[in-house]
């Protein structure tokens, strides 16, 4: 499956854990460009990362993983797929190399813990075969926070949605659109 929409997929398995309510959100930021790209690394030089009124956007939470990501001895996989235009101000996605971290399950728990840190609540967690998934709330965002270590396989990916009412239906009907494809 091509990485793009395997992306599009991984957010309506987001927004199916989480919900589509729009508890908390504020709707659509304006004027976001970047940061949502598994293959970007501009997201850390976003300024400022939130709108007035406190609720985070795409920008600020590129630059919190980026930063906790990098930390912890991650740099980020160039080879990904862009998230669709549409969906940047809504979802943002940002893998690893974890070919390159030196030991990628401690690069993977020192990001999850400070992301915990900076304000992400952890929640859900799931474990089975080798596999993680944290689930990580801040405001009106679920962050999926995934490792993937079988023997010769190590996949580590932050994946992350905006739950506002405006984000779900973009995802709703980007979802719709694949289904045609």
């Amino acid at each position: 499956m091509r990485k793009a929409k395997w992306v599009a997929a991984a957010a309506g398995v987001v927004l199916l854990v989480a919900g589509c309510g729009g508890e908390g959100g504020s709707g659509k930021r304006g004027g976001s460009s970047g940061g949502s790209s598994a293959g970007s690394s501009s997201g850390s030089t976003g300024g400022g990362g939130a709108e007035a009124g406190g609720s985070l956007d795409a920008d600020a939470v590129t630059k919190e993983i980026t930063d906790a990501a990098t930390a912890a001895g991650f740099t980020q996989d160039s080879s990904g797929e862009d998230v669709p235009a549409k969906l940047k101000d809504c979802m943002v996605s940002w893998t690893a190399d974890a070919k390159k971290a030196a030991d990628p399950k401690k690069s993977y728990d020192a990001t999850v813990k400070t992301l915990s840190g900076g304000g992400w609540k952890e929640g859900q967690n799931f474990e089975q075969n080798g596999s993680t998934i944290k689930t990580l709330d801040k405001e009106n965002w679920t962050l999926k926070a995934s490792n993937h270590g079988a023997t010769g396989f190590a996949m580590v990916m932050f994946i992350a949605s905006d739950n506002s009412a405006e984000c779900a239906a973009l995802f709703k009907a980007d979802l719709e659109q694949n289904k045609k494809s």
